[in-house]
């Protein structure tokens, strides 16, 4: 049996700006998810081929010969999602199955789409549910109890550009923000053995690897075993170039974490600051203080580990002077990038709960929920207001004098790729913003002129 997994891409991240401000942002990377379903299948001796449309199309040309469709779905791609599934299930008469962080928590949505839903972490149904055996509509799979068991992902099934290696260590995150998906979905918090891991990053480097990612929500989580880890990499010559992981504030009271980190190559991180606003933080439960944050950002640059900011907009403690300032401190602590991210209520976490109850969602349309765009009534600005202060932390951060900066800390490379989020963000907002004061249905003319009932 021939059976084709795709990764689909929302149309906004299917353009060229976007797919440009891919290239100077990051690297190519593939959701690992379907490749370790992919191999699972392989091994059970069937064709397999996975596709990643975020950094090209896919053609359907090329996966009209397959017996079996595997969609993944986040809230964002999802529509794209559909618009698949709906073409090849009623013109090519293929059989669907989808599954992914969106399927999962609206599983009877998606079974308007598919031949059957998987619903949580597939492996240990996958090959029942694509050979038939587990026939019912929507197919719901327990959390797997040991990691170590899972075969890692196989890159060799991948038809689709990528150049870095994503590793997931860990599965869950031992913090609940409220307004995290995440956290849901992999749910208990379940960690790989130190040795297992170091076996899949032994298989990277014999592939070719020379970049990788710790794609955990918090690597760091268990800080000892985050040691073990480090230590394993660096005895073994395991270090990638620049390994991007995510991480807490905490990282910053543990100097024998930060050094090993700095000595493994793991010199990139994604904290998620999200406020300057005690408020806000305890509101999102964020179990953090600002203190944390401003020794987190001091830390961070003593060791010279490349600092990628991340802030919520929109909390419902914070205005512009509060957004405002989270995006100085940002400039302030040499952040290396800034991921500014409107408040976004994905389905099922506490906070769409809580704005579906006070009825301040205004867009239903799924594509949106991408944290670039605004889809709620926000308590202390308008909807436009929120967006335009997006727009505006963007501009503020990527400036042009921002750019002989970069190129003074973290070197040439960095500001050449500086040069380009400049380029990318600056036409990127004109066009949005032109956007916004045509009237053809489009989602910024909708927020500039949103009028509270």
């Amino acid at each position: 049996m021939k059976i084709i997994f795709v990764i689909p891409a929302a149309d906004i991240r299917r353009t060229l700006l976007y797919r440009m401000g891919n290239n100077f942002y990051g690297r190519k990377n593939p959701i690992v998810g379907p490749l370790i379903l992919a191999g699972i299948l392989k091994k059970a001796g069937h064709t397999v081929e996975v596709y990643e449309e975020l950094y090209e199309d896919v053609d359907y040309s090329k996966i009209s010969d397959c017996d079996v469709l595997g969609i993944y779905t986040m809230t964002s791609n999802v529509r794209r999602a559909y618009e698949m599934a709906d073409y090849f299930r009623k013109e090519k008469e293929k059989r669907v199955v989808i599954g992914g962080m969106h399927a999962s928590v609206m599983p009877e949505e998606a079974s308007q789409h598919a031949d059957q839903v998987v619903v949580g972490e597939a492996e240990n149904v996958i090959v029942d549910v694509m050979e038939g055996r587990s026939k019912e509509k929507i197919v719901y799979a327990r959390p797997v109890k040991d990691l170590d068991t899972i075969p890692f992902p196989d890159y060799s099934l991948l038809k689709t550009p990528c150049n870095e290696a994503n590793v997931l260590t860990t599965r869950g995150c031992l913090f609940k923000c409220n307004f995290c998906s995440t956290s849901r979905m992999f749910d208990p918090f379940r960690a790989r053995s130190p040795e297992n891991v170091i076996e899949e990053l032994k298989t990277y480097k014999k592939m070719g690897f020379k970049y990788m990612n710790f794609q955990d929500d918090n690597f760091t989580a268990d800080k000892d075993r985050a040691k073990a880890i480090l230590r394993k990499m660096i005895e073994n010559n395991l270090a990638f170039r620049d390994t991007f992981f995510f991480g807490r504030t905490d990282i910053a009271n543990d100097p024998e974490l930060l050094q090993l980190l700095r000595n493994a190559n793991l010199r990139c991180v994604l904290v998620g600051i999200e406020s300057l606003n005690q408020e806000s933080l305890n509101y999102i439960n964020k179990k953090q203080v600002v203190d944390d944050i401003k020794r987190a950002g001091e830390m961070l640059y003593k060791y010279k580990i490349k600092l990628l900011a991340s802030l919520v907009l929109g909390l419902d403690y914070d205005g512009k002077e509060e957004i405002r300032k989270s995006v100085e401190f940002c400039k302030s602590i040499n952040a290396y990038q800034l991921q500014p991210a409107i408040l976004t209520p994905y389905p099922k976490t506490p906070i769409y709960k809580q704005f579906e109850e006070e009825n301040r969602i205004i867009v239903k349309d799924w594509q949106y929920y991408d944290m670039m765009t605004v889809v709620f009534k926000p308590k202390k600005l308008t909807p436009w207001e929120l967006q335009k202060e997006f727009f505006n932390a963007v501009k503020k951060f990527y400036s042009f004098p921002s750019i002989f900066k970069i190129f003074r800390i973290f070197g040439f490379k960095a500001g050449l790729n500086r040069i380009g989020l400049w380029f990318v963000t600056k036409f990127g907002i004109l066009y949005n913003e032109i956007k916004a004061n045509i009237n053809d249905g489009n989602v910024y003319n909708f927020l500039k002129n949103y009028k509270a009932s």
